[in-house]
């Protein structure tokens, strides 16, 4: 082996590792709601864990990235440590799938159905599909599908460059040497753990064995204390990922650690008593590409069902190695790990724009209470909820700035763009309601009282403005397209109120049935009702717009305004229902 089958091992090595993370994440994306489905799953049983942790995996090809993700779930209160157990014994389970891809890199025989299905056959008809895919087509979904076949195709091509490479190592007396030595279950243990720490992938480094396998120089008794180690070695990334999180997503990570290390001691104990005791043939044979695929499974497999009994031993060791602290901790809303699943992370960031939306809507309705009862206790609410909405805003839009900047598919990028505009008008409500309490507060200072009319027409505009923030949040939370649509007609509505109560108010002063003071605190609470029922109506042209994946704001709402019976129909109700007094 010289400098140039060095080099040519390195470049393979640099396309398999480039091809693995390609089709991962592009798998990743095409999942995208269905990674949301499976983990919603979770709370079923240690089953539905197992099996949710298995098939992520088996999707995003990494069970580092499960083991992240399912970090950053509890470092956010999403899942509890109980679930994040039984999701990391899937996970482990499912980044089994890689190596049996790989280990179609071993076929050989002269038949034309193995010749086929050896990947140098079909791999550059693949990469071929990809690419047309992925230059040629508009849709993200078509595109996603040729990064899957160009990230494989690459995989495999890096596949192959590393073995023929390593080829040539056959005949180093030094090469068959180290993995004589590797056959010390200890140092086998030692070198697998080393090398998946350094790529921080089991996949990857399993997919480095069986490369060095196609040698013939790796026998079994060298390549499963290796394999035990390589499962260690990949719980790096979820502990460096645990730092400066909450105790509980550490504990996450812990697990994930002990669970491994347990497993790797009892399986290599087993190993060792087998190896010494009845000295079978097999671990002095050479091991084959899915011969090393077999052990990985086999030994995963194995300490998932010695441990999953056991999931509640696993985390009172956890509990035992992090303790509780008794100062309160801080809560993470919304997770930056979760960032590399933008369907999940997207789901966590509407779930907080709904907490927000909650927050925002009572408050406004507490502020329109105060008008006709004034509550201290109600007051304070409000001020502490345009605190929280503001807090919101930041985090929320900050986290989805951050999110826009992955690759998202159409759905994710339309929804991640109305969450931004959204947030924004449910701080703006928050605002206005503390606007309105202060006016309810000048009233009660200065003893004003409007008249009679005016406070029929206040009760009905307040009425009217209750009834719109109602509907935007339901259509929001729900996002339902049907409640939407009747904001438009009753913003209409307000914004006549608005005018024709102004004009009134005009009318009274001139006969001296209100004050001076009482109609500048006249005029604060319908503009400030008013500007409500406007961001109501954003809000809902936002939610029409994403049913329709129409970026263009208020798109949905003009051709509701236009020529459409619906429309006039709720106008002319909403007219006759606020507008009696005219």
């Amino acid at each position: 082996m010289d400098i140039f089958d060095v080099l040519t091992l390195i470049g393979g090595l640099c396309l398999f590792l480039f091809g693995m993370n390609l089709m991962g994440g592009a798998l990743e994306r095409s999942a995208g709601s269905k990674l949301e489905i499976m983990i919603g799953k979770l709370t079923t049983g240690k089953l539905a864990g197992l099996l949710t942790g298995l098939g992520v995996t088996a999707v995003i090809q990494s069970s580092s990235a499960t083991t992240v993700m399912v970090v950053g779930f509890v470092n956010s209160k999403l899942m509890t440590l109980k679930q994040a157990i039984h999701v990391i014994m899937g996970a482990n389970i499912g980044t089994t799938v890689t190596a049996w891809i790989l280990s179609l890199s071993g076929i050989s025989g002269s038949n034309m159905f193995l010749k086929l299905l050896k990947p140098s056959s079909f791999t550059p008809i693949l990469a071929l599909i990809g690419i047309v895919l992925f230059m040629f087509t508009k849709s993200n979904k078509k595109k996603d599908i040729g990064m899957v076949l160009l990230g494989f195709a690459t995989l495999m091509f890096g596949m192959e460059t590393m073995t023929g490479a390593v080829s040539g190592l056959r005949d180093v007396p030094a090469f068959q040497e180290l993995f004589i030595m590797f056959k010390n279950p200890i140092l086998g243990v030692i070198a697998g753990a080393i090398l998946t720490a350094i790529i921080q992938s089991s996949s990857a480094s399993v997919g480095i064995l069986q490369a060095l396998a196609a040698t013939g120089a790796v026998s079994y008794g060298a390549a499963i204390p290796i394999i035990m180690g390589q499962n260690i070695g990949t719980c790096v990334t979820a502990m460096i990922s645990s730092v400066g999180t909450t105790k509980n997503a550490k504990r996450a990570a812990l697990v994930h650690l002990s669970f491994n290390i347990i497993g790797t001691v009892v399986c290599l104990i087993v190993f060792s008593l087998v190896n010494v005791l009845f000295a079978p043939a097999l671990l002095n044979e050479s091991a084959s590409f899915a011969g090393i695929a077999t052990a990985h499974s086999i030994f995963n497999i194995v300490c998932t069902l010695l441990l999953l009994p056991m999931s509640g031993l696993l985390e009172k060791l956890a509990y035992k190695l992090v303790p509780d602290s008794k100062l309160p901790e801080k809560v993470s809303e919304l997770d930056d790990r979760l960032l590399s699943t933008p369907a999940i992370a997207l789901e966590c960031a509407h779930n907080l724009t709904c907490d927000m939306a909650k927050i925002a809507t009572d408050a406004l309705k507490s502020s329109v209470e105060c008008l006709g009862t004034y509550d201290k206790a109600k007051a304070e609410a409000i001020r502490e909820a345009e605190d929280k909405t503001d807090h919101f805003e930041d985090i929320i839009g900050s986290y989805l700035v951050k999110l826009s900047m992955r690759q998202l598919n159409e759905t994710e990028g339309a929804m991640a763009s109305m969450l931004l505009k959204a947030i924004g008008d449910f701080e703006r409500i928050s605002d206005h309601a503390v606007n309105i309490l202060e006016s309810a507060e000048e009233m009660r200072e200065k003893g004003i009282v409007f008249s009679n009319s005016a406070k029929a027409e206040m009760d009905s505009l307040c009425a009217a403005t209750t009834e719109i923030v109602t509907l935007s949040y339901t259509s929001f939370v729900e996002n339902n397209a049907e409640q939407a649509n009747l904001v438009e007609p009753l913003e209409q509505v307000i914004d006549r109120m608005k005018e024709l109560l102004r004009t009134r108010h005009i009318d009274r002063l001139r006969v001296g049935e209100c004050g001076i003071e009482a109609g500048f605190v006249w005029s604060d609470l319908i503009t400030n009702m008013e500007r409500v029922s406007d961001h109501c109506s954003n809000i809902a042209g936002c939610v029409m717009d994403t049913k329709e994946q129409n970026m263009n704001l208020h798109e949905s709402l003009k051709l509701l305004r236009s020529d459409n019976e619906f429309y006039r129909e709720k106008y002319t109700e909403y007219t006759k229902k606020y507008l009696s007094f005219v």
